[in-house]
């Protein structure tokens, strides 16, 4: 409210100090103005009272003195008792009027100067006058024995009005000048004792903020006073907070040293367990090949020795060591992602994904299949990884599109929430959103082996790969509606630091 109509309040850089002197020399003013305002008006009042009494009398003068002259039709006396008032400077003009209202005599300072009509004085009335135009015109009946013989009409400037208007407006211009500067002295000598302690309890504050040094305190006051219960409490409040701060710092440093020793612990574990991964999956190689060639061999050199249950069950055992196989080699290729180092480079998106598609013909031919692939982006990345995540996500799409007639698998690149965002949508089976945290870990399958091959580590493979580049990934899906799978990748010329 105060800001909205003083305009002086809303000045962010003016102090406290200089707002108080502000404020008390406005009050001061304002009740100086007012104060003096109402003296003028009372003065110029009482003035315009004066000098309405004063023609009055002046009038009645000149009605008694020219009562003979009317009786007597004598106007020469009574013009000579008009000309009587030229000892009065601000008389203009003054007429004496018949009883029948008929000019009876005048006198004009100027001369020359034209009698008005008589203006009539309206009944039961004596005495009528009139401001206007910078005069005072009165008008006094004139009386001889209780009876009316005529009237007298006297005009007379406001030019003494003027002149004390101008004097009274110069001496309330000195008197505010002179009340201000008083005001401004005694402002700026008493407000010390509240606006110094409110300043230095606000510049205690921003070095708090500032500098987060809750060591600081703000100067005390000897003054008993709201501001210093204010700068006590302040203070007090400013003690807490140190004690408070120290004990989260040390709880900060203690867990931050509990993190890098967990982290250390978690990644030396992290270190043999993929050693042991890569050693287990490595050492089953070979007694896997071996049953697979010696079941290999038993079908093709023993197959007229054995029935057909048997040759079945060779044949099963065949297929159960390639699914084997494949998974070796899913593990081995996931514990290599872990220790492989990254060979970030800049690289265009598109050649990746055309050469993932010409590496997928063998696995999409006889079938319906339209690809859609839009303008992908240059990022910072390890060409031989991204090339693998493609590759998952690709075929992952081939494989599950295999219903449709005809498939349609897209990728592309859309804007999310400001963040660019590279995308494969497929319209197959899809899957149902609510296993989706269940999509990237090892050994994971939202579906059946029967109906869709794999091993359930190309996902958890992929999910390594991006997260090693800083990025994220995540899925969108329906059941038999298809699915998105969205990734996120450092832009060229803005890799993190990996």
């Amino acid at each position: 409210m105060t800001g909205a109509r003083f305009p002086m309040f809303r000045r962010r850089n003016y102090s406290i100090r200089q707002k108080l002197t502000s404020m008390n020399m406005l009050v001061s003013g304002a009740a100086l103005l007012l104060a003096c305002t109402a003296f003028a008006i009372y003065e110029l009042a009482d003035f315009r009272t004066t000098m309405v009494n004063s023609l009055s009398t002046q009038a009645q003068i000149i009605g008694a003195n020219s009562a003979s002259a009317l009786l007597f039709n004598d106007a020469e006396s009574a013009r000579n008792t008009l000309s009587a008032l030229q000892a009065s400077p601000n008389i203009i003009s003054a007429s004496i009027y018949t009883r029948s209202n008929n000019i009876f005599a005048t006198w004009s300072r100027h001369g020359g100067e034209d009698a008005p009509l008589f203006p009539g004085i309206p009944t039961g009335q004596t005495l009528t006058y009139s401001f206007g135009g910078n005069e005072l015109v009165l008008t006094r009946v004139i009386d001889f024995q209780g009876k009316r013989i005529g009237a007298v009409r006297i005009r007379s400037d406001l030019s003494e009005v003027s002149g004390r208007l101008v004097r009274y407006t110069g001496i309330v211009a000195a008197v505010l000048a002179m009340s201000l500067f008083a005001a401004f002295v005694f402002s700026s000598i008493f407000q010390k004792a509240t606006a110094r302690p409110i300043a230095q309890l606000a510049d205690t504050a921003r070095i708090v903020s500032r500098e987060k040094k809750y060591s600081v305190r703000a100067p005390t006051t000897t003054n008993a006073d709201e501001i210093a219960l204010l700068i006590e409490a302040f203070n007090e409040m400013l003690g807490q907070i140190q004690e408070r701060d120290s004990a989260l710092q040390a709880g900060r440093d203690e867990l931050e040293l509990r993190v890098v020793r967990r982290t250390a612990q978690l990644e030396a574990v992290n270190r043999e367990l993929e050693s042991f991964t890569y050693s287990v999956a490595h050492d089953l190689r070979a007694p896997l090949r071996h049953i697979q060639g010696f079941a290999d061999a038993l079908i093709e050199e023993c197959s007229g020795q054995i029935d057909e249950a048997a040759r079945g069950y060779l044949t099963r055992i065949i297929e159960s060591t390639r699914r084997m196989d494949q998974l070796i080699n899913d593990l081995l290729g996931l514990a290599q992602v872990g220790r492989q180092e990254l060979r970030v480079q800049p690289t265009k998106l598109d050649p990746l994904v055309n050469d993932v598609v010409r590496d997928l013909n063998h696995e999409t031919q006889g079938r319906n299949i339209e690809w859609r692939i839009g303008d992908l982006p240059t990022v910072d990345c390890d060409p031989g990884l991204i090339k693998l995540v493609f590759h998952n996500l690709l075929s992952n799409a081939v494989k599950y599109t295999r219903p449709r007639d005809p498939a349609i698998i897209e990728a592309g690149q859309q804007t999310v929430e400001g963040e660019r965002v590279i995308y494969i949508r497929d319209n197959g089976v899809g899957f149902n959103m609510k296993y989706a945290h269940k999509l990237f870990g090892v050994f994971e399958r939202l579906h059946r082996r029967e109906d869709f091959e794999g091993t359930g580590v190309g996902l958890a493979t992929v999910q390594r790969i991006i997260h090693k580049h800083g990025g994220r990934i995540w899925a969108e899906a329906a059941v038999d509606r298809g699915a998105t799978f969205f990734l996120t990748l450092p832009t060229a010329g803005q890799s993190k630091t990996l």
